[in-house]
């Protein structure tokens, strides 16, 4: 049996650039796929070794995830490791889980009850991890338990269960100089620090991934570098706030390639903006010196996207939130941001449902969201998480309220999404081609990050290859996505 590649299809997230449910923050394994089909591990990328163990590997959750899956995917290649696509050929399978709701953490404990079920030597670790006692109580066959971006761990249970072939070398045994990525080869994702320093009432990820730690700013640049050298034509830059890069180190200078760079969002974004290849900023919250961001992307420096989690509009439902960096002038940023840069596309994400939310509440986002008209939109529907604040707090919404709100919300965001993709129609866009089959080509543009966003479709080019960048004309476009011609 395949080892499945690590998407939680979750009915709590709704993706207004995509369909009513979609993959909640989807991931996969050494794969290259359409959303929405199945998706397995595809390890005939990976070159073969055959001098150690047989690991399967299956990595759930967010791109934060997928950045320490790759990590520990490269350790245990260059200790003589190798990764297998199914569950029999398996020696021992690793599960990464995801715990940031309910629903995610069950999806979790199906993955590794299934993992045990098909192969019977199982590790797990990621974001669920800390909740060790609830996994063993759960499945108590399971070997080791470890929590997120503990890379040393796992890897050492690996070599406890498993042990590596000592005539192993890594300095002789091919492993690529980016190590391994499970992305396909023209987009990789540039995880820049780890944890986070907000306490919003309803995420517990500072309890799994602790306080924000930046990376110093030359690693940062060193992996970037050997990513673009291997042949990545886009670097999705992510972290938990992406803003607050070099917050912990008071902004330390660093140094790459022997000139000095401060460790700091602005810094960061011209350094990359200099290697000639796409760049994307993910999970920026709109902190004063986001402001600065807007010129670099006017320039073509990097790209015009921003991913921002606002949440939600009504200022008292962002202080029951404790959401940072919001203000009352948001709408006007954003509108001198289009004014500087009128190719900008943002993306947010927001919550409907959350406790204390009333129909006034929910009207003055629904308005929020009709003057801002963001490009892209996903929604949850709120649901408790164990160990969150947001527990504690007065007036839950109930389900039925739920449902009908954000059936609402995403109607308006669908008209808001489809008037602006039908504005781009007869605009020539650049295309950076993701897949080809005997239909065409499937790209995305500028305004569309990978798995989340939408795509463009280049019927009948079948003469494209992937990871190629092209120009064409838009001709067609619905809610989601666009058609169009090579110029």
């Amino acid at each position: 049996m395949s080892i499945p590649g690590g998407v939680n299809s979750l009915s709590e997230f709704t993706d207004g650039s995509r369909s009513a449910e979609v993959n909640y923050a989807p991931t996969f394994t050494g794969c290259r796929s359409r959303r929405h089909d199945s998706v397995q591990v595809m390890t005939d990328k990976i070159p073969s070794v055959s001098q150690g163990g047989k690991v399967g590997f299956i990595s759930l959750g967010c791109p934060k995830a997928l950045v320490d899956s790759e990590r520990i995917l490269t350790q245990l290649r260059l200790d003589g490791y190798d990764v297998v696509p199914t569950y029999n050929d398996a020696d021992i399978v690793v599960v990464n889980t995801c715990g940031f709701i309910d629903a995610a953490k069950q999806e979790s404990l199906d993955a590794i009850g299934e993992a045990i079920s098909e192969n019977g030597k199982v590790i797990v670790t990621g974001c669920m991890g800390v909740e060790a006692d609830k996994i063993r109580d759960t499945h108590p066959g399971v070997l080791a338990v470890s929590g997120p971006h503990a890379y040393e761990e796992v890897v050492g249970a690996v070599h406890q269960f498993v042990p590596p072939n000592k005539q192993h070398d890594p300095f002789t045994d091919l492993v690529p100089p980016q190590g391994i990525k499970l992305t396909p080869r023209h987009y990789a994702y540039l995880k820049i620090s780890e944890g986070c320093n907000h306490r919003c009432t309803f995420c517990i990820i500072p309890s799994m991934r602790g306080n924000l730690v930046s990376r110093p700013i030359g690693d940062v640049m060193d992996e970037a570098q050997r990513l673009v050298d291997a042949g990545v034509k886009e670097l999705l830059v992510i972290s938990q706030d992406t803003s607050a890069y070099g917050v912990d180190t008071k902004y330390r200078t660093g140094f790459w390639q022997g000139r000095p760079l401060k460790t700091r969002m602005q810094s960061l974004c011209e350094a990359l903006g200099e290697m000639g290849v796409w760049v994307r900023l993910h999970y920026v919250y709109p902190y004063p010196h986001v402001d600065d961001i807007i010129p670099l992307m006017a320039e073509g420096k990097i790209l015009p996207y921003l991913d921002i989690p606002f949440q939600h509009a009504s200022p008292k439902i962002l202080k029951a939130m404790k959401r940072p960096a919001h203000d009352s002038k948001t709408l006007e940023r954003i509108r001198k941001w289009r004014e500087i840069c009128p190719e900008l596309t943002i993306r947010s994400t927001f919550i409907v449902g959350f406790p204390g939310e009333t129909e006034e509440d929910f009207q003055y986002l629904l308005d929020w969201l009709d003057e801002a008209q963001f490009d892209r939109v996903g929604a949850f529907k709120y649901s408790a998480v164990e160990g969150a604040r947001a527990n504690e707090l007065e007036g839950a919404v109930p389900e039925d309220i739920k449902e009908e709100r954000l059936a609402r919300f995403m109607e308006k965001q669908a008209q808001i999404s489809a008037a602006r993709l039908q504005a781009r129609i007869g605009q020539t866009i650049d295309v950076l081609i993701d897949e080809v089959d005997e239909e065409g080509a499937i790209g995305r543009s500028k305004a569309d990050a990978p798995e989340i966003d939408g795509m463009v479709y280049l019927n009948d080019e079948t003469g494209l290859v992937p990871g190629q960048i092209v120009q064409a004309v838009v001709e067609h476009a619905d809610e989601h996505d666009l058609w169009g011609r090579l110029v």
